[in-house]
């Protein structure tokens, strides 16, 4: 059925739900799985959120998040091996999220991609917008979103 899924993590309770899902779903169909966490870049300028901060220590707060994201996939090589999954652990960094997962997906062949909703209802998910709503109408494969 499939042969390669990509699940997106980010630590979060509903998104390690995603992550048990995609494992126990590549386990039943012989699938291999890649265990993506996305990134984001520091903010250069006022503008973008950011406080002023010296590059070097930008470069150390991106440092501290990929080496934070990069435990998080890790552990779902861990936990996928333990269920005799194969799993490719990748840390992508990209402000776009949702652009990130759709091309990891197309870079490394995945046929499903699995993803967390965050649930966010009325104005809030107006405001803030949607990784997972912008992976479903950009995929060009599968989309499993779980909640």
């Amino acid at each position: 059925m499939y042969k390669r899924i990509l699940v997106a993590t980010d630590g979060s309770e509903l998104s390690d739900k995603a992550v048990k899902s995609a494992i126990s779903l590549a386990a039943l169909t012989g699938a291999s799985l890649v265990a993506l966490k996305v990134v984001p870049r520091y903010p250069r300028s006022y503008m973008e959120g950011a406080l002023p901060v010296d590059a070097k220590d930008i470069k150390q707060i991106e440092a501290q998040w990929t080496a934070s994201a990069q435990g998080l996939v890790d552990a779902v090589k861990l936990e996928g091996s333990a269920q005799g999954v194969t799993v490719r652990a990748l840390v992508a960094k990209s402000d776009l999220v949702a652009e990130a997962l759709i091309a990891a997906a197309k870079k490394h062949k995945c046929d499903l991609i699995v993803m967390a909703s965050h649930g966010r209802k009325g104005f809030k998910r107006l405001l803030l917008g949607s990784e997972t709503q912008h992976v479903l109408t950009h995929s060009h494969i599968p989309v499993l979103v779980l909640r």
